[in-house]
């Protein structure tokens, strides 16, 4: 069957006959343009924006999975065929829909149902809950057995909705200005501006990229306190959690409705921790975890005239999205992390297992799940606490309440950016390497707990010789911590994404990136006394020993920081030169697997774990951190 070969294809072909016929056409039309004339530069963009590519393609089941099989990539307002894609694969594609379209025309039998292999796709509906038509609407199923789950997320989305609301309260909004040095961070953010235009003159990004940045800094850094449980106000020890208290008035007032006891076991005294849902008394704390942090900084963003969403994870997380214009996209921005633009972090870098995610701002509610995820079919599979028609029906009857008094100018605005956010959430993601670390918000063992760390004890790399390898007689491996990749360049140059990924052993290590004076290096996890992190490499498996090993690495070290390097091998060890220069080392010579070794300890008061550094670079740093090369000879 035609289809066999494309999953694209085989879910095109699950729509209704004209609707099938109508996409068709155009997806042909689209291809044998850049067949005919494949240096046309028109024909190899499509403006996401274009009225035939949004009513004939984007509410069409399979319709834009199809040009991403043909090739054509995701840019800020169009999608692109590069110069370098495959035309062979978008004829493959092309000829694939072609010949299901003769089949529908001469009343051949259409392409039966696709079976649960093929990959789900996305409803293509303009409407602001993008969900894939693959997950059965349930009307047949008893209703009764989501009532109370849909009652549970009705409040939520009524009371997030209205929530967002009070972030456009004026006089609110002063007073965040007054607590934010918008001078300062504007100040910073035009000397990032000018440097980055120095860089590339082409750039897009304009100022108000960079105040974000600043802003996102200054919130982390210099504002905001996480809690994870408060000294005692009585005799400043350490505090356990126990029973809830009841909220006074005054708590009630500011939203609070739970008030968790900070128990002392030393004084017997309970501290109280009111959790305010009111951003005005936030402002005054400046402290909590992931609510009072998302609710806070939102406030901080719609003052400095930044559009912001605030998101809720249903898997227990909050945090904000801000809008871009330079870039005509909405930003991930967790405060809690400085994390901005990196939405994978939470599936792949924490681990969480996502279901619904949904964003709120004063104009709209969107489902904005898919921008979270790159792996839909197992969010897919989660999505079993209401029914999808239900949670389609409910966001849209709340944005018709919110947009009921929108200028028409707005509602086409919002309209547009809609058409472009639901093209990115169908759009093929892989993680960017800053997405792939763990939480560093909250306590280690807070976080090991939520399992939202980044620490795998059970995955340990060892690196053997590959084939080629094994005929060069060579093992080169470099890391960069700038992009945080390793290349094996003895291997075909072979790139790993992730510290974590190519490491033998690694504890209480993590990667840390400082925008505001632009270095990258590996630490400690804040609040740790020490840590340790090795590479292994064994060649005995493959028939090899050692000839002869050389190393190249770096570290520094701040007030009584202390980093020691060792090599070591069953037969011997070695302390390491951290100089950034090779250093040859005689000791492995026939040694069958060696490991090099870093140990982090001591550093003074509540940053020593920021005392011991490997690898620091400058974020335009082009060298390797690490190489390691041995030459290898037969047993």
């Amino acid at each position: 069957m035609a289809t066999q070969d494309s999953s694209a294809v085989a879910e095109l072909c699950q729509n209704k006959r004209q609707e099938f016929l109508d996409a068709s056409q155009l997806l042909l039309t689209y291809a044998d343009n850049i067949l005919r004339s494949p240096n046309e530069e028109k024909y190899r963009s499509i403006r996401i924006g274009n009225t035939a590519f949004s009513t004939r393609l984007l509410p069409v089941r399979g319709a834009i999975e199809c040009l991403f099989e043909m090739g054509f990539e995701e840019g800020e307002t169009h999608l692109v065929f590069p110069k370098m894609a495959s035309v062979e694969k978008l004829r493959k594609v092309r000829d694939h829909i072609a010949t299901e379209r003769n089949s529908r025309m001469t009343g051949a039998n259409p392409t039966p149902p696709a079976t649960s292999s093929t990959p789900p796709s996305f409803s293509r509906t303009p409407v602001p809950n993008a969900v894939p038509p693959s997950i059965p609407l349930q009307a047949t199923e008893d209703i009764s057995n989501f009532l109370a789950s849909e009652v549970r997320y009705l409040k939520t989305l009524q009371s997030n909705s209205q929530r967002v609301l009070i972030y456009e309260e004026p006089e609110l909004q002063q007073k965040a200005l007054q607590k934010i040095p918008v001078s300062d961070l504007k100040t910073r953010a035009q000397k990032n501006l000018i440097e980055a235009k120095s860089l590339d003159s082409d750039t897009s990004v304009i100022l108000e990229d960079f105040l974000l940045l600043e802003l996102l800094r200054w919130f982390k850094q210099d504002f905001f306190q996480w809690v994870n449980s408060l000294p005692c106000s009585r005799c400043g020890g350490d505090t356990q959690a126990r029973d809830a208290l009841s909220p006074s008035a005054e708590d009630l007032r500011w939203g609070a409705d739970r008030v968790e006891n900070h128990y002392c076991e030393k004084c017997k005294h309970s501290n109280r921790f009111p959790r305010y849902n009111h951003p005005e008394k936030l402002l005054e704390t400046r402290r909590g975890r992931c609510g009072e942090w998302a609710n806070c900084f939102t406030l901080c963003c719609r003052a400095l005239e930044f559009e912001a969403r605030y998101v809720w994870d249903s898997t227990d997380h909050v945090w904000t999205e801000v809008y871009a214009t330079s870039q005509n996209r909405w930003l991930h921005c967790d405060p809690c992390e400085n994390a901005c633009d990196k939405p994978l972090l939470y599936e792949v870098g924490w681990g969480k297992k996502l279901s619904y995610i949904i964003a709120f701002s004063k104009d709209e509610v969107m489902d904005v799940t898919w921008r979270y995820s790159c792996k839909h079919e197992d969010v897919i599979a989660r999505r079993k606490d209401v029914r999808e028609s239900w949670l389609r029906e409910t966001i849209v009857g709340l944005n018709k309440m919110k947009q009921q008094s929108l200028p028409e100018h707005r509602k086409q605005e919002l309209l547009g950016r809609l058409i472009v956010e639901l093209v990115e959430f169908m759009s093929p993601k892989t993680p960017k390497p800053g997405e792939l670390g763990g939480r560093v918000s909250g306590s280690l063992a807070w976080r090991v707990t939520r399992g939202e760390t980044s620490l795998q004890p059970n995955k340990s790399v060892v690196f053997i010789p590959s084939e080629s390898e094994k005929i060069s007689k060579r093992f080169h491996l470099q890391y960069n911590v700038v992009e945080d990749t390793y290349t094996r360049a003895s291997n075909n140059n072979e790139v790993i994404a992730g510290w974590e990924n190519g490491t033998w052993k690694a504890e209480s290590i993590c990667r840390k990136v400082e925008n505001d004076w632009k270095m990258v290096y590996l630490a400690r996890t804040e609040g740790s006394s020490s840590a340790a992190i090795s590479w292994k490499i064994e060649c005995a498996s493959a028939g090899l020993q050692i000839e002869s090993l050389s190393v190249r690495t770096s570290s520094q070290t701040f007030h009584n920081g202390k980093i020691i390097w060792k090599l070591s091998s069953p037969e011997a060890e070695v302390e390491v030169n951290s100089d950034t220069s090779f250093h040859s080392y005689t000791e492995f010579l026939n040694a069958s697997e060696v490991e090099l070794k870093a140990e982090l300890c001591d550093g003074d008061g509540n940053t020593a774990w920021q005392h011991t550094q490997i690898f620091r670079e400058k974020l335009d740093c082009k060298a390797n951190s690490l190489e390691i090369i041995i030459i290898l000879k037969d047993v």
